[in-house]
């Protein structure tokens, strides 16, 4: 274990100004809106507010307020925000991002999470936090080997937890996460009090005595209209995650677009185009993907899964949660099938990236889940 603090060079902002003012423009349908992908009207304000208004030093400040380490884990080096809580009696939890998120997600729960009292909490609701970055994203890189899938990352995270000394830990995620902390939970049953997830953007399957409510119902249309209409860059990734990643790390404004793209998609509806995310949040996980050069190696993750022999997971037995935010397609009664279901939370607005969108809501819902598992 290293201590590690990022620090990306001047060279490298000087460049990615550079390229953002040489952006080269496609032209495209006009008048379809969102309807074909990014518009290119909104893609150049916000490359132009990348270009000369946007501060990557600031989160660099924040991200540097957060105790970090690096480590080996199976070959491979891992990127880990480990903050501990002034409380003698926190749970150590880890938490996990998706794709294109990042470890900057979970900087606004850091503070309340591990210190509650300082934000009108209660101290016994205090979490030492764990959030490393998945095997070729962010400064968890470069990937190493093939095989990243989320069975081997649910392994390496057992092995982390061991290392920063925390036997006995719950596990949370959304969109990957909500995947892999389960696989945790399922590799180490004595070891994980619980587990919650939000934002699995898989279909669920209703057996065929589920009786579904008009919401559910409504959900499972909505998950059948997004198959239809925002599975391109799925199937880029799942096939050919280096050719993608041969343009998007030549071109900052494409990296940018790829990852907007996918935040009008999984954000809350309700707040177009991009839910309660923040611009500069926005630009925080662009201007991450671009300085580590990770595009194609966080997209290898889909490719590992579409290769990786097929797990026959039994239902697990440790407790589990869901939140469920609009975007999310999960149905209950499915969800019971698969898991120990003891907490299941509907809320009215967030989306995919709850810890930006709503991080009231999620970090409610996680106080809430893990209060009685201790």
């Amino acid at each position: 274990m290293e201590t590690f603090t990022p620090h990306v060079p001047d060279v490298v902002l000087d460049d990615l100004r550079q390229r953002l003012g040489r952006t080269r423009w496609s032209v495209g349908v006009p008048d379809v809106g969102w309807s074909r992908g990014v518009p290119t009207d909104q893609l150049r304000e916000l490359v132009e507010r990348w270009r000369t208004g946007y501060d990557w030093r600031r989160t660099e400040r924040r991200l540097a307020a957060v105790p970090q380490l690096r480590t080996i884990v199976d070959g491979q080096r891992l990127h880990v925000l480990h903050a501990r809580s002034p409380e003698p009696g926190a749970l150590p939890l880890v938490l996990t991002h998706g794709w294109p998120g990042s470890v900057l997600e979970y900087l606004p729960l850091i503070g309340p999470l591990t210190d509650p009292a300082a934000h009108g909490g209660d101290p016994a609701d205090a979490f030492h936090v764990v959030v490393p970055a998945l095997p070729g994203f962010g400064y968890s890189t470069p990937l190493t080997s093939a095989g990243w899938d989320h069975a081997r990352t649910a392994r390496a995270w057992l092995v982390l937890m061991d290392r920063l000394g925390h036997p006995r830990f719950g596990a949370a995620g959304g969109d990957t996460g909500s995947v892999v902390s389960p696989l945790v939970g399922r590799l180490a049953p004595d070891r994980v009090v619980g587990v919650h997830v939000h934002g699995n953007l898989d279909i669920p399957r209703p057996g065929p005595a589920d009786q579904l409510t008009d919401a559910e119902r409504d959900r499972l249309v909505w998950a059948q209209r997004r198959v239809a209409t925002d599975r391109g860059y799925a199937a880029i990734q799942r096939t050919r995650p280096h050719t993608i990643g041969h343009a998007l790390a030549d071109s900052p404004a494409g990296q940018l677009a790829w990852i907007l793209d996918k935040l009008h998609d999984w954000t809350d509806p309700a707040e177009p185009p991009v839910g309660r995310v923040g611009t500069d949040d926005v630009l925080d996980l662009a201007t991450l993907y671009w300085v580590t050069a990770s595009a194609a190696s966080s997209a290898n993750l889909y490719f590992e899964n579409r290769v990786a022999p097929e797990r026959d997971d039994a239902p697990s037995t440790v407790p589990t949660g869901v939140a469920l935010f609009p975007t999310d397609p999960m149905i209950r009664s499915a969800a019971e099938r698969s898991h120990n279901l003891v907490h299941w939370a509907e809320h009215d607005r967030g989306g995919d990236f709850a810890a930006l969108e709503a991080p009231d809501l999620l970090l409610a819902d996680l106080r809430a889940f893990f209060r009685p598992l201790r």
